[in-house]
């Protein structure tokens, strides 16, 4: 993976029984729990013991997270931290493209913006706005057609005969 996709993980320590405080090379700190992936997959369970869990570190080099092994994916961590602080993540922005079929020409064109911001949110280069998360969700909600943007909103019986 190059170093120019994802943010690095910079420092990681263990707060509350299963909550992490990640810093990372954007700048920013953001707290993520973790216990659901830890308790959903069995080879993890070990870390759940308090001990194993407050020995918690970054690998050597930023991407990933590790107790006993490399257990945790760092790009991963970033998106659950973000999700879990109410913001849109890579994740969300790639889940939303494949969702809808759009390559990152569509998307931008979907969108409004550059084939390049398109590559840069979804690749956690640069953070997601809430309205361009917004404006995925309307794309998605009302599916303009080539001739142009729809005048109104379909009703919530309208969407979800749509979605049905």
């Amino acid at each position: 993976m190059s170093d120019y996709f994802f943010p690095h993980l910079t420092a990681v320590e263990a707060l509350a029984p299963y909550r992490l405080r990640t810093t990372w090379s954007t700048g920013e700190s953001l707290d993520v729990d973790v216990e659901g992936v830890l308790r959903r997959h069995d080879f993890l369970s070990p870390i759940l013991a308090p001990d194993v869990f407050a020995r918690v570190h970054a690998d050597a080099n930023g991407r990933g997270i590790e107790w006993i092994d490399s257990e945790l994916g760092a790009d991963n961590v970033y998106a659950w931290a973000k999700e879990q602080a109410g913001e849109p993540s890579h994740e969300m922005f790639d889940t939303w493209m494949q969702r809808n079929s759009l390559s990152l020409a569509g998307a931008a064109d979907a969108l409004g913006i550059s084939r390049r911001m398109v590559s840069y949110y979804r690749t956690a280069h640069k953070p997601i706005p809430r309205s361009i998360w917004l404006a995925c969700l309307g794309w998605e909600t009302t599916r303009p057609n080539e001739h142009g943007l729809p005048r109104t909103l379909p009703t919530a019986r309208e969407y979800a005969a749509m979605h049905a």
